[in-house]
């Protein structure tokens, strides 16, 4: 493993507002900066009380404004929602004011129900041009020559570093077939993660962006300073994520003791598993765990990601987490 990551999907606390919610992500992001980490991430996701994030690319640029050498980047931009020369313009021209500092990972997906993607006036269609739109996005931000009709300003020749996203196989088919990294979102969907990482380590194909394959895993993470805080603090984000799969999205709930008893056992069993591949305890137990899930899936990067109602408890978190992948990173380097 090479680097740790932070993904943050500026969550909005019940009781608190998107202001918060974004005042609280740039404090984070000073915090994660501080403690090691390599990226700071923000994901696109629409038409949802409890995510504050959707507007990415302007929010990465209030974060990357307020940090000084962590990259910053999109994980990620929802490519079916956009035309490709407009992701290049605005990553173009982040990537002009924040040089060699932005990232854009691409995923396939909406990000959002029908009814929302309709109404972000892109076609809803059963064609699928992922694969060209990303191509034609890489494109804008190459050296193009002054001639050509179309070009992304500012973006032509900023190189912006592209990475493919995804939970199954297509998105690392994709990836290893032009060369890309490649980010994989165990933290809500793990069931495909060593399948998806075997396929694109086995097929990888070198390009001129990337000679060998790079795969970053999402882990979920909830630390605090005894086993029995963190997983009370989980609670939150266990509900949240019912609330989810139920179709009652909302804000982040506080958390609580009893959540076996708040949510029906079928629920709550996929839930579980939709999140197993995380980590939650003490120092000490979230060291075991993570460590457990580095060796197995050896990943180049982790990108780990939480949600915590309080903010305090919240960076409290992340910092514990950055000091056991500090440690971890430390010891793989020697190993």
């Amino acid at each position: 493993m090479q680097h740790f990551s932070l993904l943050d999907l500026s969550p909005v606390p019940e009781g608190k507002t998107t202001a918060d919610a974004l005042t609280n992500t740039v404090a984070l992001a000073r915090v994660a900066e501080n403690a090691g980490y390599h990226r700071y991430w923000l994901a696109e996701h629409h038409n949802m009380a409890g995510i504050a994030s959707s507007a990415t690319a302007v929010v990465i640029g209030h974060v990357a404004a307020a940090t000084r050498t962590m990259r910053i980047g999109a994980g990620g931009i929802m490519l079916p929602n956009h035309a490709p020369l407009v992701v290049a313009e605005q990553f173009g021209t982040l990537a002009t004011l924040y040089a060699d500092r932005i990232d854009l990972g691409l995923g396939r997906a909406p990000g959002t129900d029908m009814a929302t993607a309709r109404a972000l006036r892109r076609h809803v269609g059963p064609d699928d041009s992922f694969p060209q739109d990303v191509q034609e996005l890489i494109g804008y931000f190459g050296d193009m020559p002054d001639g050509t009709v179309v070009r992304a300003i500012p973006g032509v020749g900023t190189h912006v570093p592209v990475w493919i996203l995804g939970s199954s196989l297509y998105g690392a088919q994709l990836a290893a077939h032009l060369g890309l990294p490649y980010a994989f979102a165990s933290h809500f969907a793990p069931a495909m993660l060593e399948e998806a990482l075997s396929v694109y380590r086995a097929t990888f194909r070198p390009s001129q962006t990337l000679s060998e394959p790079y795969a970053m895993v999402a882990v979920g993470v909830c630390a605090a300073e005894t086993d029995a805080q963190a997983q009370f603090l989980r609670s939150s984000q266990v509900l949240a994520f019912a609330r989810l799969v139920s179709g009652q999205p909302g804000k982040l709930p506080l958390p609580i003791n009893d959540v076996d008893t708040q949510v029906p056992a079928p629920v709550l069993t996929q839930v579980r598993q939709a999140l197993s591949c995380s980590a939650t305890g003490s120092p000490a137990t979230v060291n075991v765990q993570l460590s457990a899930i580095i060796d197995k899936y050896r990943p180049d990067e982790l990108l780990v990601t939480g949600m915590i109602h309080d903010h305090t408890a919240r960076v409290r978190s992340f910092e514990i987490a950055g000091d056991v992948l500090t440690q971890l990173l430390a010891h793989k380097k020697v190993a």
